[in-house]
């Protein structure tokens, strides 16, 4: 690749009207070299960030990723990114995108694993994400950074509408996987705050504020979810939807194909509700009146102050406003080893502890970790798309 077919490459970028945050980990920092060196940059980069260390990486994405190198973390990074964009202009005015990318390139010591890149787009109507494999050894880090630029510079042209693409050649064991979504107009609305919460399938009919929810990540939802829910349902004898928050107090947010996922594992009968609010003192606002199904570790940490910033004054005010909201909790308690951790075992404030209402061990003892599932899930597919 050449200056003379990478400068008018870039250009096109600069003068299409999209503006981009990016965010790049472990490669694509020749890009932004690349892209600011052309003239017209501050019309197309509203911030670019090189988080490299996992610490950084992790208060960029405002939480832990399960791995930090992959396509979903390529995604959580675009979304954050696209969301800090949000802030700096208005989706009404210009088109907005963030782009994220992580990779484990060539270096001065041997790695593991092969060298990789993942790349990833994020709009307000798509969520689009890339992964090459790298042979190692085949190239020096040189070399796998112009591969990285030249991903990075087509993903960007893709964001703004222009057709022209970078050629990009690879040997035959090396190929580029792809993965995108466009989103519906519901669910672009509640990413851009013009809704609060969006309902999806359910029994028919105009969808009610519902009396008894499960909130959760349900990454990925497992039998004793199910099994909660039968029998939450059984025990408040009424319907139970699901509530999905696309945004999490310490986890990175959902981006489109992340809640199409975790959507599908649903039944078209079930009501999942998705939502903007990551705490229960907002889930409150949202469905005042309703019971919250929980989990005792769930519930252990709505009365912690590290949730509220080290605040036990913002924890209290959390505590009241969903007393205030008329909602309601029913605690299933956790097994661990020999033991069963309940309601009694918990120290809460009398506030919270006053709106429980406790699962019999009788009824429901299972231990089924959605983190053990996802590491189990990793170590059989380390390198596909999820």
């Amino acid at each position: 690749m050449t200056d003379s077919t990478l400068e008018p490459f870039i250009r096109q970028i600069h003068a299409a009207p999209t503006l981009f945050v990016l965010a790049l980990s472990g490669g694509g920092s020749d890009t932004l070299a690349e892209l600011l060196s052309a003239p017209g940059a501050s019309r197309t980069i509203l911030e670019a960030t090189i988080p490299y260390s996992q610490k950084a990486l992790c208060r960029w994405l405002g939480g832990t990723p399960d791995q930090f190198c992959s396509p979903r973390t390529a995604r959580a990074m675009a979304m954050s990114g696209f969301l800090r964009a949000c802030q700096y202009e208005a989706p009404e005015k210009a088109p907005l995108a963030g782009i994220g990318v992580t990779a484990s390139l060539a270096t001065d010591r041997p790695k593991r694993g092969a060298h990789r890149i993942h790349l990833a787009l994020q709009t307000a109507d798509q969520t689009l994400v890339e992964s090459v494999c790298l042979v190692k050894d085949r190239r020096r880090r040189a070399e796998e950074e112009a591969i990285a630029s030249i991903l990075m510079l087509n993903l960007m042209a893709e964001g703004c509408g222009i057709g022209d693409r970078l050629p990009l050649e690879l040997p035959e064991d090396e190929s580029c996987e792809r993965r995108a979504t466009t989103a519906p107009q519901p669910w672009r609305d509640l990413m851009l705050s013009k809704t609060r919460a969006v309902s999806v399938g359910g029994r028919g009919g105009e969808p009610a504020l519902p009396g008894a929810i499960f909130s959760g990540a349900f990454n990925p939802i497992h039998a004793g979810h199910r099994r909660m829910a039968e029998v939450a349902a059984g025990i408040l004898g009424c319907e139970l939807d699901y509530e999905l928050s696309i945004l999490n107090v310490d986890k990175p947010p959902l981006d489109y194909l992340e809640i199409g996922k975790r959507l599908s594992q649903f039944e078209p009968a079930s009501r999942v509700w998705l939502t903007r609010a990551p705490t229960f003192e907002q889930k409150a606002r949202q469905f005042p009146g309703a019971t919250f199904v929980v989990g005792i570790d769930t519930l252990r940490r709505i009365a912690l102050p590290e949730y509220y910033g080290g605040s036990s004054a913002a924890a209290e005010t959390a505590i009241d406003e969903i007393v205030d909201c008329g909602c309601r909790f029913l605690v299933f308690g956790r097994s661990v080893g020999s033991s069963f951790i309940r309601l009694g075992d918990l120290e809460l404030p009398a506030a919270l502890a006053g709106i429980c209402r406790e699962v019999p061990e009788a009824q429901f003892r299972e231990d089924i970790s959605s983190t053990e599932i996802r590491r189990r899930q990793r170590d059989g597919c380390e390198h596909d798309l999820a």
